[in-house]
């Protein structure tokens, strides 16, 4: 997983920011991806499992704000993304 600092450096707005949505979604969506990793290699793992599903749902949750207030950002920061 890439260090937080690196990826709140990528997709911050301006120096400091640390909490815009898209430095939200970004840190969400690499905490998803190494949960992923983890489940793969340990499917019974029910606790990662919703917890998982928490951070998938507070992402969408994010998204969903981001696309009906700023959509040129929303459809960059998916591209971006990979998602």
């Amino acid at each position: 997983m890439i260090a937080k600092q690196q990826i709140i450096a990528e997709f911050q707005r301006k120096e400091g920011d640390t909490g815009s949505t898209e430095v939200q979604v970004a840190l969400l969506t690499a905490r998803i991806k190494g949960l992923t990793e983890h489940l793969k290699a340990h499917p019974h793992d029910n606790h990662t499992r919703k917890g998982l599903t928490r951070l998938v749902s507070k992402r969408r949750a994010l998204l969903n704000y981001m696309q009906k207030t700023d959509l040129e950002g929303y459809r960059a920061l998916r591209t971006k993304l990979g998602i």
